[in-house]
């Protein structure tokens, strides 16, 4: 008895280790998938604090659990299962779409610059006023729409990654790295918009230096979201670069991969130690960069020469005009006022003569 309970005893450990080690490999994977994404995450980061701009501060964390929760549903049930009944019974797609998700991060980043460049104006949603809950809920919904396409790029980034897992290893590895992430960007995103009313708590304070450090936060908050924006511009590039490198390479197209893979291999040996490997992968991450934003130029200027994306150009100048025309002409009409405002003869030409009917010339 005392045997049978001594081997069931080490029978249970040996369950645990195996359980352990399982664990440790999924935590392991799961974190090398999610570096791999992490272009998507930065970028994810950077845009969805623009959807609760102009809310009141009382709302801006209950929208953001909203937008968390809605997150991870896209991840764990709209994604999830498809890619992985993919991963299983279509593997040779996953290339193929991950080139795609890699082209629209490399669209969305070399359209950001050309944005910038041409002065039309970057395509941000306009945040809505708080104005009751149907403004609430069309913000929520946008947000999630624009969370879906940016979490099924994290998904199928991280798949790619484990995609010698067994199944439900994969799965597995998937839902840490769903969950991980998801509580990662809405966990920052919190913290950045709370970040100037915590300012403004700490510039309340009758400490000089608590004042310093409030005052200093309120005014980098702008200088945050900056930076936010344009490291995630460039993370976008590469990933979408390396995407597209390591995809062509995969459909027979060796050039490219192994033009920058010769370079990598030069700068390492070039400098040895850490600051070698260091410079080496610098070296990978340019030229991605580069291939990424040669990618999405070529995409975007496809895109300015379609109808409908030149139809959306035209249809944003035709506002803007409208709306120079419109202040134009309020202008005129303030001009025109000003001198009757201010107690003077308005400024045509007068006619004492009154109107024969007795009208006014206004009425006729």
């Amino acid at each position: 008895m005392s045997g049978g309970l001594i081997a069931l005893l080490d029978d249970v450990a040996a369950l645990a280790r195996v359980t352990a080690a399982s664990v440790d490999d999924i935590g392991a994977a799961a974190g090398r998938a999610s570096m791999k994404a992490a272009g998507v995450v930065v970028d994810d980061t950077a845009v969805t604090p623009q959807y609760v701009q102009d809310v009141s501060p009382a709302r801006e964390l209950p929208i953001i659990w909203r937008i968390t929760k809605g997150s991870f549903r896209n991840k764990l049930i709209f994604i999830l299962p498809v890619i992985l009944l993919l991963s299983q019974f279509a593997p040779w797609l996953l290339t193929p779409i991950l080139m795609l998700g890699g082209s629209y991060l490399c669209f969305e980043g070399a359209e950001k610059i050309w944005s910038k460049l041409s002065g039309h104006g970057a395509k941000t949603k306009t945040p809505v006023v708080e104005k009751g809950k149907d403004a609430e809920d069309t913000m929520v919904g946008g947000a999630v729409r624009t969370d879906l396409i940016l979490s099924a790029e994290i998904m199928v980034i991280s798949l790619n990654e484990v995609a010698g897992e067994p199944l439900l290893s994969r799965a597995a590895i998937l839902v840490v790295v769903a969950i991980g992430i998801t509580v990662l960007v809405y966990g920052v995103v919190a913290l950045i918009i709370r970040m100037d009313d915590f300012g403004l708590h700490l510039a309340e304070r009758s400490s000089p230096t608590t004042q310093k450090i409030g005052h200093g936060l309120v005014k980098g908050m702008p200088g945050l979201l900056t930076v936010i924006s344009v490291v995630g511009t460039a993370a976008m590039l590469w990933v979408g670069g390396h995407i597209i490198l390591v995809g062509l390479d995969e459909l027979g197209w060796h050039a490219p991969y192994e033009a920058v893979h010769h370079l990598e291999v030069l700068v390492h040996d070039a400098v040895p130690g850490g600051l070698g490997a260091a410079l080496a992968w610098l070296t990978n991450t340019f030229f991605s960069a580069v291939l990424g934003l040669a990618w999405g130029a070529v995409l975007v200027l496809v895109w300015e020469l379609l109808p409908f994306g030149k139809g959306e150009h035209e249809a944003e100048h035709a506002a803007h005009g409208a709306h120079e025309a419109q202040g134009e002409q309020h202008g005129k009409h303030s001009a025109a006022a000003a001198p009757g405002e201010s107690g003077g003869a308005p400024a045509g030409p007068s006619d004492p003569t009154p109107p024969a009917d007795g009208g006014s010339t206004a009425a006729r």
